[in-house]
């Protein structure tokens, strides 16, 4: 499994790009404003979406590669979330005031999108990958995936603040190589971190000694301005764990 770093900011700048994973080039994890730097080609080859939650900074590149895939492919981009933020997707975005709905263009019967709700816990296989959905604590409905190759397991946490449901499910797996997991403000913004439901260092290390497995940990969605700080406080918050952070571009392999 080769996972593309398309973005993993938590805001937008020079450089910057915001969530968004290209997984063995079929499969978008999110689709932030990183997906962007993908050629028309490249989109075209994306079968499936999972999305975490509806926040415009992890869907605003679907709008976008809807409209540019318009005319382009002959079978539907499948959008896979769950059914509150398909639901949001339907009634906030694709609802033809903000976008057009691409799941009726060009005809109910031939659209270039189709949305498909996922149950927690319950595992899908997409291609030759099998995918689980797992819910997390965030202002909005929201969860992450487990993605395992046969060969790896990769987690995404997406959005997410300090909720035991979280290590539960991780802690259930029988295998867990790769974490990518956000930390979104340093501690001295801990008081914002929880109003927005966003880690910050120490409460992640924290947290993380809930967690049996140890698991190679790729840290996201760090706020412009403050990467800095996250990253000199995440020497001792996370000692003894192996860790990066996350920059666009970088290649994780499972």
């Amino acid at each position: 499994m080769r996972i593309k770093v398309l973005g993993c900011s938590g805001g937008v700048g020079p450089g910057l790009r915001t969530t968004g994973l290209l997984v063995d080039d079929e499969l978008l994890v999110d689709a932030g404003t990183g997906v962007g730097d993908l050629s028309l080609a490249q989109m075209g080859r994306i079968s499936d979406v999972l999305l975490t939650h509806s926040h415009l900074d992890h869907v605003c590149g679907l709008a976008f590669m809807a409209d540019n895939l318009f005319g382009l492919i002959e079978r539907p981009l499948h959008v896979h979330a769950s059914r509150e933020t398909v639901e949001a997707l339907q009634e906030h975005l694709f609802n033809w005031k903000l976008w057009p709905d691409f799941t009726k263009l060009p005809d109910a019967e031939h659209p270039l999108m189709t949305f498909h709700a996922l149950a927690p816990a319950v595992t899908t296989r997409l291609g030759g990958l099998k995918v689980t959905p797992f819910e997390v604590l965030h202002t909005v409905p929201a969860v992450g995936y487990l993605i395992d190759s046969g060969e790896g397991v990769f987690a995404f946490s997406g959005d997410t603040y300090a909720d035991d449901r979280l290590w539960h499910f991780l802690n259930a797996q029988p295998r867990l190589d790769r974490l990518m997991i956000e930390i979104a403000f340093p501690d001295e913004d801990a008081a914002l971190g929880q109003i927005a439901k966003h880690f910050t260092p120490s409460l992640l290390g924290h947290e993380l000694a809930k967690l049996r497995h140890r698991p190679k940990l790729f840290l996201t969605h760090h706020k412009p301005g403050t990467e800095r700080a996250i990253e000199q406080q995440c020497l001792t918050a996370l000692a003894g764990w192996d860790y990066s952070h996350l920059k666009r571009g970088d290649i994780i392999l499972s």
